[in-house]
């Protein structure tokens, strides 16, 4: 799991329309917007105003988080966090057995 804090979030903003994006190389995805997660975020990712939480990540989730937040008086804040992810995570190892 992963949460990713939005540090551009003003609380003192009314109204505000927060947007996600994942860059990854040259390519760019908004995975939040208008409101809604993307596919294939949806089922794996909770948004709050403050941070996105990742149920779980993997190696393909590495990357930059852009989080952009627009007043309603068009004023923009806006941050980045680069995730990386060092490898998929273990499987819980059974309990020894007793005999």
């Amino acid at each position: 799991a992963a949460d990713i804090p939005c540090l551009a979030y003003r609380s003192t903003w009314r109204n505000p329309r927060i947007e996600w994006k994942f860059q990854k190389g040259s390519s760019l995805v908004l995975f939040y917007y208008g409101g809604e997660l993307t596919e294939p975020y949806k089922n794996r990712v909770q948004f709050s105003p403050t941070t996105i939480h990742f149920n779980t990540v993997t190696r393909e989730d590495t990357g930059k988080y852009i989080c952009e937040v627009v007043g309603d008086s068009s004023q923009i804040a806006k941050s980045e966090v680069n995730l990386i992810v060092q490898g998929a995570a273990a499987p819980p190892s059974p309990p020894p057995c007793s005999s």
